[in-house]
């Protein structure tokens, strides 16, 4: 059994580690710079980075800050944010991410999830995914739908489908986000995770509302998931991740836990 992956989360904005519920009220809560070099210490098995306005203000990711962070970590960072064209992409593999994460431009430019893929490997492309629940209609069979620019605009697209399509097209894996649940720590939307994780033969990061140990132990076991991206619990000082990982394999699920 391949071991399951804890991945910090750094939203950033405007330079800055910042933190919502919901994809609202976010508030300014630190370096990331300095968050992904503790996080990595601690032992972390990825680092995610999203320029979380960088799509609804039209501009291109922070890049310096990208660099900054890649310098600090020697573990798989996937980055994300405003990126909608293979140069975009190249720009952030060659600023230090081992990963892209493609979820607005993605929709919009759907060829770029197979442009990506042919150039630099289905490894290297995760599409981004922010879920909403919505009443099932002929449209939305799942009841879940795609909601992109930072949660502002529904985009009439099925998430099942969505997911599909994006594997289809060359996407590595997929980083599933229920804005629902997201900054909740209520635990994460166990069934939105498992509907997407049996439609799909890609890894699923199940991420959005993680509050204990145990909402992450349920994602990677009910909800399937093969990665929980985690947030407010480790910004916050709640706990660590040597701590969350000992927690989680006390129940059986297997991490990786030298560093």
């Amino acid at each position: 059994m391949l071991s399951k992956r804890i991945i910090p989360c750094l939203d950033v904005r405007n330079g800055r580690l910042t933190k919502g519920i919901k994809f609202k009220g976010n508030v300014d809560i630190g370096d990331p710079v300095e968050s992904a070099r503790i996080y990595y210490e601690e032992g972390a098995d990825e680092i995610v980075f999203y320029d979380i306005t960088a799509s609804h203000e039209e501009r291109k990711i922070f890049l310096d800050v990208v660099n900054e962070v890649a310098s600090k970590i020697f573990i798989p960072f996937s980055v994300g944010g405003g990126i909608n064209t293979l140069e975009d992409m190249r720009a952030v593999l060659l600023a230090g991410a081992e990963k892209v994460s493609v979820n607005s431009g993605a929709v919009k430019n759907p060829d770029v999830i197979s442009q990506g893929a042919a150039a630099f490997g289905a490894q290297c492309v995760v599409l981004g995914m922010d879920v909403k629940q919505v009443e099932k209609s002929e449209q939305i069979p799942s009841g879940y739908e795609i909601v992109v620019h930072g949660g502002r605009k529904y985009t009439g697209l099925d998430a099942v489908e969505w997911a599909k399509t994006g594997e289809a097209l060359g996407a590595g894996e997929i980083c599933l986000n229920s804005i629902d649940a997201d900054g909740t720590k209520d635990g994460y939307e166990l069934n939105l995770t498992r509907l997407i994780v049996e439609s799909v033969s890609i890894p699923v990061i199940a991420s959005g509302g993680a509050g204990n140990p145990q909402h992450m132990a349920d994602a990677l076991t009910k909800g399937k998931a093969t990665a929980a991206l985690i947030a407010s619990i480790v910004h916050y000082g709640e706990y660590t991740i040597p701590q969350i990982k000992k927690e989680i394999a006390a129940q059986g699920v297997k991490m990786r836990m030298v560093w």
